[in-house]
């Protein structure tokens, strides 16, 4: 058994499907298939539901001969598609075949569609009570007919062994085994390739769990809550080795937003995603960011050319000063800054060494650092600073809000479980910043709050905490 835990080195570096394994592959291509299989149905036997309501319900027939009458169905059809979409009736496992949540979909959307039919006149009126009540009817029949019919094909093709299941591995205490097994084999989507003790996840095991997981060809993971510790960090781990994570818990306790309830075999099952911001996710919050920082700099431009004579004008060397961080899956790049310390600041740190005062010695911070010039104190003070990286946002290094970025000289000291902070684009502010900012010298405390706030994110916090920093900034609470 290896004793040496992942390289904290390559680490940040790992993509998600590292393993880009032949049976990845076919699995996405089985997956995509059938997602393909289910639209094709329910498209197919949705306009077949509307076709017979309106041959049945009136003169005015739909009629896809007809080429005015392209469009209203294909609107119709669309709003109750995307509606089963949103209660996830295409996703894996048992909700795509529960029937209830099918029903419910369906009507949402047939009152969704009489809304939007009163509000605009179509080319063809479908507002009839007879119409729509006909539609719904056979929509809901003619749906859950089509996915009896296809949940009964899946189940023969998969007694024939023409269709890939998904491989799982079971990760327990001893005394769960039989009982989290039994749940699985439920889902006739599944084979079980193995089970191993809570103990495999041990900081000294766990590289030997994954590559004997990815020797099986193992695509998902299923741990009891009981046999979870570093939940976050863990899940990252797996997520980047291609392998998703599933949450048997004993009992039910909040995780974070990127959690998704599902029943496996009738027992709650929870599904973590990478705790990272991604997708539409991640756009949403990079268009909001250039937006910002885009505003902020031309509304700043006056206080960037006084502050810029005022270092001119205080000590000798340039206005800005870039420094090389660490930023997105741990890429370096420049991070600008005004100067506020001597042009010989760097040398220096190295004789000063020995005074700094965080517990880890990480992060360097010293009080009364005698590096920082007299117009630098007052930057520094109220975070003026920092202004010059509204640059680096509107280049896409950074965000506004995140884990702020940190130095080479910092991250070489890192534990593997710091690196996690690099899956997201570093920040000018942050909860660290709003939360005490030089006060808290445990980078272990500054860890916390990035994983919170990664766990939590949402544009409503990204604006608590810009809202917060202007108070902080006002009150120069721990700056220096």
């Amino acid at each position: 058994m290896s004793n040496q835990s992942i390289a904290t080195n390559k680490l940040s570096e790992v993509s998600l499907d590292l393993r880009a394994s032949a049976f990845v592959r076919v699995r996405k291509g089985s997956w995509w298939l059938r997602l393909t299989t289910l639209f094709l149905v329910d498209y197919t036997l949705l306009s077949l539901a509307w076709i017979f309501a309106g041959y049945q319900s009136s003169s005015e027939h739909l009629s896809w001969y007809v080429p005015s009458q392209y469009f209203p169905i294909l609107i119709t059809i669309g709003i109750q598609i995307g509606s089963l979409a949103l209660q996830g009736i295409y996703r894996e496992g048992q909700k795509r075949y529960d029937y209830w949540n099918i029903i419910k979909s369906l009507t949402f959307a047939h009152g969704l569609i009489v809304l939007v039919c009163s509000l605009y006149k179509p080319v063809v009126d479908i507002t009839s009570s007879r119409l729509i009540l006909l539609s719904w009817l056979l929509s809901i029949l003619f749906i859950c007919t089509g996915r009896y019919a296809v949940n009964v094909t899946l189940e023969y093709l998969r007694k024939q062994k023409k269709i890939v299941r998904s491989s799982v591995f079971i990760i327990c205490d001893p005394q769960e085994r039989e009982q989290i097994a039994s749940f699985i084999k439920k889902e006739k989507h599944y084979i079980v390739s193995g089970t191993a003790n809570a103990n495999s996840l041990d900081r000294y095991k766990r590289q030997q769990t994954l590559s004997q997981l990815n020797e099986l060809g193992v695509t998902e993971v299923f741990i009891s809550w009981d046999a979870l510790k570093n939940r976050m960090f863990l899940c990252w781990l797996f997520q980047a080795s291609g392998i998703q994570v599933h949450i048997l818990p004993m009992e039910l306790k909040p995780i974070y937003r990127n959690v998704e309830f599902n029943k496996i075999g009738g027992m709650p099952c929870l599904s973590l995603d990478c705790p990272i911001i991604t997708g539409k996710d991640f756009w949403i919050k990079r268009i909001c960011d250039f937006c910002l920082a885009t505003l902020f700099v031309m509304l700043s431009f006056p206080i960037y050319i006084a502050i810029a004579i005022a270092i001119k004008l205080d000590s000798s060397g340039t206005v800005f000063y870039r420094q090389t961080r660490i930023g997105l899956h741990g890429q370096q790049f420049k991070v600008w800054k005004f100067r506020t310390m001597r042009s010989d600041a760097e040398t220096l740190q190295k004789e000063l060494e020995a005074l700094n005062e965080t517990k880890d010695g990480i992060i360097f911070k010293i009080k009364d650092d005698p590096r920082i010039t007299r117009v630098g104190k007052f930057l520094r003070r109220y975070s003026l600073d920092e202004l010059p990286q509204l640059f680096n946002v509107i280049l896409g290094e950074m965000s506004i809000v995140g884990p702020r970025p940190l130095p080479t000289r910092d991250v070489d000291k890192f534990s593997e479980h710091h690196f996690i902070r690099h899956e997201v684009l570093p920040g000018i502010t942050g909860l660290w910043q709003v939360s005490g900012r030089s006060d808290i010298l445990d980078f272990e405390q500054v860890i916390h709050l990035d994983m919170s706030y990664i766990e939590n994110w949402s544009l409503a916090l990204d604006f608590e905490i810009l809202l917060k920093t202007v108070m902080v900034v006002l009150k120069k609470d721990g700056a220096y």
